[in-house]
């Protein structure tokens, strides 16, 4: 088999990309750690559960909503109850599932630490880009993801 060897455009767009994976997360989650005192992932995981009906999750949606493994997000999902922000109870159409909620305290620490990650992201990406490169960013990442979810699983819940 031939390997097709990334042209110097290529490699430096790759490059970049590359680095952007590698920086942003950081910067974001500094950001929160900081603000709110939750990890990137922490605030991601409560933020799924705060925008589904009655700000309540089966433990296998959030897993999917957040790509994450349930002993991964089982871990997390302790800490955060630890912190009283979610709980977690049998779900009532199945018992053999596990429903987590989001409290009154796990909403308040959503709304608070919202603006602050909004403005990251800002700073961070938004406004370092012009309106048309905020589509093309926009269609960049439709293409990208076909590739990497090519069932959609993932790309639907960011539609």
């Amino acid at each position: 088999m031939d390997t097709r060897w990334l042209t110097e455009d290529e490699r430096t767009a790759w490059l970049r990309l590359i680095a952007i994976v590698e920086l942003l997360p950081g910067a974001l989650d500094g950001q929160l750690r900081r603000d709110a005192d939750l990890t990137h992932f922490e605030y991601f995981a409560l933020a799924m559960v705060s925008e589904a009906p009655d700000r309540v999750l089966r433990m296998t949606e959030l897993a999917q909503r957040s790509n994450a493994t349930l002993p991964r997000l089982s871990n997390v999902v302790k800490r955060l109850e630890g912190k009283g922000l979610l709980e977690r109870s049998p779900c009532p159409q199945d018992r053999r599932a596990t429903n987590v909620s989001l409290t009154d305290d796990g909403w308040s620490a959503v709304v608070a630490a919202a603006p602050g990650h909004v403005a990251a992201a800002r700073r961070l990406v938004i406004d370092s880009l012009t309106p048309e490169q905020v589509e093309q960013l926009r269609t960049i990442g439709d293409a990208v993801l076909a590739s990497l979810d090519p069932s959609g699983d993932l790309t639907a819940l960011y539609g």
